[in-house]
């Protein structure tokens, strides 16, 4: 088959930024190159859909490190391998997802080498937001097969992410009792998944009670909204409802949490922080070393993590909550548009090859 020489690409462009503005960087839909041939070990992925992160807002807010300007946006995508080039490659016509991130394989620690995430950055130097993914064959993972492409391209990033978070830092076990601050977006949605397909009781804050709802509905034990100033206090009362002290706290806030509910947590109890969009610290104290609790920060992970978690919910048929899927890369306004908002629950996908929008 003919291979296409040009795709469509969602593109970071830098503003004009006048002194003291506030920074919002462009995005405009290109035709970039597909720069065939394809040289031994690499593929050609026809790309679905693609999910929005919050780093892509990040980026066009100016708040994201080495920000690479005229390069291609996104870091999660789904999509078919229509060429290779090894002619007799086992992953022709197979439906993949391409691995976020790059520079950490398989260490249990941290990464091997320098460590990036795919998506308007200097390293990796290319993003998904695109028609077609030129890319090393392994650099992909195949997409179960019980995903549509929707929740397949909901899932490489905050999969990744929340599987590192609950299964190696949290180590989550049948019957523990969890905590997930920050429900509705799209890494405290998985982590909530996987921990309930592992048999935890899981519990949940947000700040609108419809999430809180509508996580029940997934499975959540219960909630409450942390918009409260009195929300430690309804927390306990809903942990004592079902005699429960909690394992871990997965949290992605920040904040003083230990002297807000550490006396929830028990002795040797775990609190594990991925990410401090409230607050820039989480304190510490001795309070808490004579409780031998412990503070764990996590990041992404590695592909193995990746491989271990796309396995996990193969095995136990777990779906990523899926928000608004849109329907064409025209689209991507609406898709920054809602992320601004944060009213979303669970991620934000957008269709490469169509034209309308529609809510899940």
């Amino acid at each position: 088959m003919s291979l296409p020489r040009t795709g469509r690409a969602l593109v970071i462009k830098k503003a004009k930024v006048k002194p003291n503005a506030s920074v919002y960087h462009d995005v405009v839909v290109e035709n970039r190159s597909v720069e065939p041939p394809l040289h031994p070990g690499e593929i050609l992925v026809k790309v679905s859909a693609v999910a929005f992160n919050h780093r892509d807002l990040w980026i066009r807010k100016g708040l994201y490190p080495g920000i690479a300007f005229d390069s291609v946006l996104g870091s999660d995508a789904v999509g078919t391998v229509i060429a290779s080039g090894d002619q007799s490659d086992g992953l022709l016509n197979k439906r993949v997802f391409i691995v976020p991130m790059q520079g950490w394989e398989s260490h249990p620690d941290a990464p091997e080498s320098t460590f990036g995430v795919v998506g308007g950055n200097r390293f990796p130097s290319f993003g998904v937001f695109s028609e077609f993914v030129k890319i090393s064959r392994d650099q992909v993972v195949e997409a179960p097969e019980h995903l549509e492409d929707h929740h397949a391209a909901a899932w490489p990033l905050a999969g990744v992410t929340a599987w590192r978070a609950v299964a190696i830092a949290a180590d989550v076990q049948k019957g523990d009792n969890i905590l997930i601050t920050g429900i509705g977006g799209g890494v405290a949605l998985i982590a909530m998944q996987l921990c309930i397909a592992k048999g935890a009781n899981v519990y949940v804050t947000s700040g609108n009670d419809q999430k809180i709802q509508k996580a029940v509905g997934l499975g959540a034990r219960g909630g409450v909204n942390y918009r409260s100033s009195e929300w430690p206090t309804d927390l306990a009362r809903l942990l004592q409802q079902g005699n429960a002290v909690l394992s871990a706290i997965i949290d992605s806030g920040g904040g003083d949490l230990f002297k807000k509910v550490g006396n929830l947590l028990k002795l040797g109890g775990k609190l594990v922080c991925y990410g401090m969009t409230a607050e820039p610290k989480i304190t510490f104290t001795m309070r808490e070393v004579m409780k031998n609790q412990k503070l764990i920060g996590t990041t992404m992970g590695s592909k193995k993590d990746l491989i271990d978690a796309t396995e996990f919910i193969r095995l136990h048929g777990v779906k990523p909550a899926v928000s608004v899927v849109l329907e064409s890369l025209d689209d991507f306004e609406q898709g920054f548009q809602l992320m601004q908002r944060g009213d979303q629950f669970g991620k934000i996908v957008m269709k490469v090859h169509r034209s309308r929008s529609s809510r899940l």
